[in-house]
């Protein structure tokens, strides 16, 4: 565990008191410089305190002359997704080489002024933008109070899990061309509905629009079609961890689900903080999961804490109003960790690509204010929740902007995520 007077976890650069991006955090992301004469290039940068360390000037002054990187303009690039396939050894490498860099004892940056100031870059100052190229996204089930809760509230109370829930990672193929940066804008979605008292379907903006909180990992390593990762090989194919709110719109959901599931009432929009946090910088928080009864077949059988005890949060801020919390939960509920979301994934050989994203689905804990989503924590619009205004939500209305937070903490030293960020409008 980290020792806070170890000068490696201690940084020259000011690190705001809980900041989410200690030295020993370094999450990647991609950003522009924003100043008087225009916008830089899209680049490769890591957060910092208050900073984003820029990594191709990094590069540029020759701080990471000694590390093996086949191609040094991999830092100048619009997505994550090249410096992400240069593989584990090398970004590990990057990695720990800007933890010296950065480290309070290490002279060689720190009392470099004039490289100091062409390399840090206050995150005012930057436009954070999509970290990587999804290729593909897939949205998994895998909160057992999430999937309860939905049973008990459309189904029968008694029976509300379905029969393969607890022997298969439940998931669906989403749409990757909606997903979107934190920040962006979300427009509410128009479909068909069917209210309870009609008897034909009608058209028009969803009445019911959602968040979902939950996490992603990016796939950091890709296979060829035919061959499968085995769960314990998992975390070699996951890059990092992201926040994601796959926004859900619960009316046009209800009357399109049936046969084949979710559509028009997922793929307007997800939304995605700008900063992937690598496994390596979450592993001194890996907590045990849920226990798994029935035992899960073989292939899908873990060792050791394969969950994050990450502490997440929702927030609503009404058009000019004041932001309430409406939620905190934690990563570690999730029944199926991200290895046997992995593992079945690809167990009939479906292959994965670099940049994929894998969501975790809707991320709800075993008390009301730990539940992941408005369905859930209104109660199928029984239970309106108070906003600071005094106004109340079942959904989301126009105008409400939702804000999810992510971090991890312990001994002193908070690993945090950012924050993702999407307005109605």
């Amino acid at each position: 565990m980290y020792n806070p007077n170890d000068p490696a976890l201690r940084s020259w650069v000011d690190v705001p008191p809980g900041s989410d991006f200690p030295v020993q955090n370094l999450p990647f992301g991609i950003f522009q410089h924003r100043t008087s004469a225009g916008q830089s290039t899209p680049r490769v940068g890591v957060a910092i305190g208050s900073y984003v360390l820029d990594l191709r000037v990094l590069g540029e002054l020759g701080y990471l002359d000694d590390v093996k990187i086949p191609d040094p303009t991999v830092f100048d690039r619009p997505f994550l997704n090249d410096f992400i396939a240069l593989g584990k050894p090398v970004t590990r490498a990057v990695r720990e080489r800007i933890s010296d860099l950065l480290r309070s004892d290490n002279p060689r940056l720190r009392d470099h002024y004039d490289h100091r100031g062409r390399v840090l870059i206050y995150q005012t100052e930057a436009r954070l933008l999509m970290p990587v190229r999804v290729g593909d996204y897939t949205d998994f089930y895998s909160s057992i109070e999430h999937a309860t809760n939905v049973g008990t509230m459309f189904r029968d109370p008694a029976n509300a899990l379905l029969p393969n829930w607890r022997h298969l990672p439940v998931g669906y193929h989403g749409r990757a061309s909606s997903i979107v940066v934190s920040g962006t804008d979300i427009r509410r979605p128009n479909g068909q509905t069917k209210p309870p008292d009609a008897a034909v379907p009608v058209f028009g903006p969803s009445g019911q629009l959602d968040f979902e909180l939950e996490m992603a990992f990016v796939v950091g390593k890709a296979t060829e079609l035919g061959r499968s990762i085995p769960v314990s090989k998992a975390e070699e194919h996951i890059f990092g961890l992201l926040l994601f709110n796959d926004w859900s719109a619960r009316d046009i959901q209800a009357w399109e689900y049936v046969p084949l599931g979710p559509f028009l009432g997922k793929n307007f929009a997800s939304s995605v903080s700008p900063w992937v946090v690598t496994l390596e910088a979450l592993a001194p928080f890996r907590t045990a999961g849920p226990a798994q009864e029935p035992p899960v077949l073989p292939y899908l059988q873990t060792e050791g804490d394969q969950n994050y005890d990450i502490q997440l949060e929702v927030a609503i801020q009404p058009d000019g109003g004041a932001e309430k919390r409406v939620c905190r939960s934690n990563a570690r509920y999730l029944y199926w960790n991200a290895s046997q979301q992995l593992a079945h994934h690809t167990v009939n050989g479906c292959n994965v690509n670099v940049g994929d994203l894998c969501a975790s689905g809707t991320i709800s804990g075993p008390t009301p204010d730990a539940y992941g989503s408005l369905l859930e924590l209104a109660w199928k619009g029984t239970q309106p929740i108070p906003m600071a205004n005094g106004s109340v939500r079942t959904f989301l209305l126009d105008g409400d902007t939702v804000t999810m937070r992510g971090y991890a903490e312990k001994a002193g030293v908070r690993i945090g995520f950012g924050e993702v960020r999407g307005k109605i409008v």
